[in-house]
């Protein structure tokens, strides 16, 4: 049998939440955001954005955090982070997110949500902290020291997921370890003052990882990414510039054909294909003809998204207004539950 932590076990929970969600999506409340570092690209959207919109459509009571106050976990500076956060509430909108249905609100303005961590850090030990995957793996992809926010960023992250309650994250698999701390913050609070929070459980992704034009991981510093807000030329430009090989017969080979390999991946999820049998299809038409169809591929799917953003960005008030309507119904959720650990902890006076 699978240990309780195991990768197998939480892949049947998620199962049973998918089918949860399906009979009863108003028991679920979702938590998930995004760190507002720069555009969110392709990858994000099949990777998240796709998924919280059919979530939110189903019916789960959905929240979408801009997660502000984490960009300086492992940056120094906060520069252009504002045009960052209206850009990134002009993708969600575009990419389907309803304001109605969906709370976005913003990190730094719900200080309520964030004083958690003072009593959510009194239940988690030094030892558990260090030894979390993820913020190693991050603080060696960064290369920056291990800061005191860097450390505690899974506290930071339970309070974000439970200060509206949130019982069912949409996560991969390398973020099951922050999961878990959340779980056991909330079972340790639980336990000591009375019950507050609910149980977290682990929503898997079924969309395998999205690769970046080069075969790479998608990333804006490594220029293989398509950005939701580019236009149509500017993505036609992505791709032309694109790296691929001397091979003219395209074929689907990840290991020793990576840029390739990431066109057709491109292609694939925007078509509903297969790498393979796009590849079959162009054949000897070589790199040319397999941009042009990546080009097309992407263009034609992501045409109504770039249409429904071009509105908002020529409307910034209504972003604005979306954000602060977000923010407003944060604030009143966050004061809520600080008031009922407050109260749980005796701290009423």
């Amino acid at each position: 049998m699978p240990n309780e932590n195991s990768y197998e076990v939480a892949l049947q929970k998620s199962n049973a939440i998918r089918e949860g969600l399906a009979n009863t999506p108003e028991k679920f409340t979702m938590l998930t955001g995004d760190r507002p570092t720069g555009r969110l690209h392709l990858g994000h959207y099949f990777g998240t954005l796709k998924g919280r919109v059919e979530l939110q459509n189903m019916g789960a009571r959905t929240n979408v955090l801009i997660a502000d106050y984490q960009v300086i976990t492992d940056r120094d500076t906060t520069e252009h982070i504002q045009d960052n956060v209206y850009n990134m509430v002009m993708d969600y909108l575009a990419c389907g997110i309803d304001p109605d249905k969906t709370m976005i609100y913003a990190h730094s303005a719900v200080p309520a949500a964030n004083q958690l961590m003072l009593p959510f850090l009194s239940l988690v030990s030094e030892a558990e902290l260090a030894r979390n995957p993820t913020v190693k793996a991050e603080m060696e992809a960064s290369g920056h020291e291990l800061t005191g926010l860097l450390l505690t960023y899974p506290v930071h992250q339970a309070c974000d997921i439970l200060f509206c309650k949130g019982n069912v994250v949409p996560v991969g698999r390398d973020q099951l370890p922050h999961i878990e701390l959340t779980r056991t913050i909330a079972r340790r609070f639980n336990n000591r003052y009375g019950k507050v929070f609910p149980e977290v459980e682990a929503l898997l992704s079924e969309t395998p990882l999205l690769p970046g034009l080069d075969g790479r991981k998608m990333s804006k510093s490594y220029g293989n990414a398509i950005n939701i807000s580019m236009t149509a030329e500017e993505t036609a430009k992505r791709i032309k510039k694109s790296q691929t090989d001397s091979e003219r017969m395209i074929t689907f080979d990840p290991e020793n054909r990576p840029g390739v390999s990431g066109l057709l991946s491109t292609a694939a999820i925007c078509t509903g294909r297969s790498e393979v049998e796009i590849a079959e299809e162009i054949g000897m038409g070589g790199s040319g003809q397999l941009k042009k169809y990546v080009t097309e591929a992407v263009n034609e799917y992501f045409a109504p998204i770039r249409e429904r953003r071009q509105r908002y960005e020529n409307d910034l008030d209504y972003v604005k207004d979306v954000l602060h309507e977000g923010n407003r119904r944060a604030n009143e959720i966050a004061e809520q539950t600080l008031a009922e650990v407050q109260d749980a902890m005796g701290m009423v006076y």
